[in-house]
């Protein structure tokens, strides 16, 4: 079985970390806590699990690659603090990147809500990913450091840094949809409403592709929060 390292950027995310960490440590992964600035308990907590614990200068892309950088896995899994991984998730990755022509994978999403219209939503998330190869980053996506290493990375975004890495992949071969569920948690769903929220999430990814910049949608993101 190839090493594998699970990398959660965090910042503020104290309440959530506990349920993730204990996951991911019983699986036996390397875990590297990557905190970008966190003003709450996050690294406490996160160095109470025994973890491997890092500060970044904020922003999930700039964390992702500071803990890809000093990860020591064969294999590098990008896991959102509020996302719950499937039990056999090691064998499922191992399994997955195997497959001829595969440049990575990711699992498919499940919202963590009993509610019909997020059901209705991770559906068509899950269409999408498997359709167009374009899995976000709440989805866990995992590859070979040799392939993350070939492809560049992650780029410096402040936005869409997931989607950025998807289409880059895509050049060397197939990103799988992996048949197993990464469980996350439907707090920015409930917040903003299931529609709006996933109304919003297409406007952004059809500017994106229309051209405009990651920076500029940034900026918009934050003024509708």
């Amino acid at each position: 079985m190839p090493t594998i390292s699970a990398i959660v950027p965090v910042l503020d995310e104290e309440a959530a970390l506990p349920r993730t960490l204990e996951r991911l440590t019983s699986l036996g992964f390397e875990v590297i806590v990557v905190d970008g600035g966190s003003r709450d308990g996050s690294v406490e907590t996160a160095r109470r699990f025994g973890v491997r614990v890092l500060a970044a200068l904020p922003g999930r892309a700039r964390q992702m690659n500071r803990g890809a950088a000093r990860a020591g896995g064969e294999i590098l899994f990008f896991v959102h603090a509020d996302s719950r991984v499937p039990d056999n998730a090691a064998g499922i990755i191992a399994r997955t990147l195997a497959r001829p022509g595969t440049a990575a994978g990711a699992f498919r999403l499940a919202i963590d809500s009993p509610r019909p219209v997020l059901r209705f939503i991770a559906g068509l998330a899950n269409l999408r990913s498997r359709l167009l190869q374009l899995p976000w980053g709440d989805q866990g996506l995992f590859l070979t450091r040799r392939v993350f290493e070939e492809v560049g990375g992650f780029q410096d975004l402040p936005l869409m840094e997931d989607v950025d890495l998807d289409r880059r992949l895509k050049r060397v071969g197939r990103i799988v949809l992996a048949p197993a569920a990464m469980t996350t948690s439907a707090r920015r769903w409930e917040r903003h409403g299931p529609i709006r929220n996933s109304l919003r999430n297409l406007w952004r990814l059809t500017r994106y592709f229309l051209g405009a910049s990651p920076d500029r949608l940034a900026r918009d993101y934050r003024d509708v929060r």
